[in-house]
């Protein structure tokens, strides 16, 4: 038996602010971005640029349950991980584009890592691991 993960659903408010936020500050490649209107939204996926595998989607939230969560899927703690295979160079980058930090750079045992924010709030982490894991 062989799975994997394809798609991450991640709500946001709107599907262009969050593109502008995923595509023009952090750099990912927009995959998709269809309009489906027997529901009247849109099929937006997105991914880290040059990666292959599991992507997010953007999924706006469509009622008052659903935007009550947004910035907060994951109730406070880190939520995603961003992995780089050059950690200065994206920070940097980041930075330069106004990602906001909220813990800065820290070299640990399996790499460095640092906690930023998306533009709802979600943490990431940002994280080169130097101890040969995946």
């Amino acid at each position: 038996m062989s799975q994997s993960l394809t798609h991450l659903a991640l709500l946001v408010r709107e599907y262009d602010e969050a593109i502008a936020f995923f595509v023009g500050k952090l750099g990912f490649d927009l995959v998709e971005d269809m309009y489906q209107p027997a529901q009247d939204k849109r099929w937006v996926v997105v991914r880290p640029a040059g990666a292959q595998g599991c992507s997010i989607l953007l999924a706006r939230a469509s009622n008052v349950h659903q935007t009550q969560w947004l910035g907060n899927q994951a109730g406070g703690r880190v939520f995603l991980f961003l992995r780089t295979d050059d950690f200065w160079r994206d920070y940097r980058a980041f930075t330069a584009k106004g990602v906001q930090f909220v813990r800065e750079p820290a070299q640990a045992d399996y790499g460095v890592v640092a906690v930023f924010k998306d533009l709802y709030g979600n943490l990431w982490d940002l994280i080169e691991y130097n101890d040969g894991r995946l």
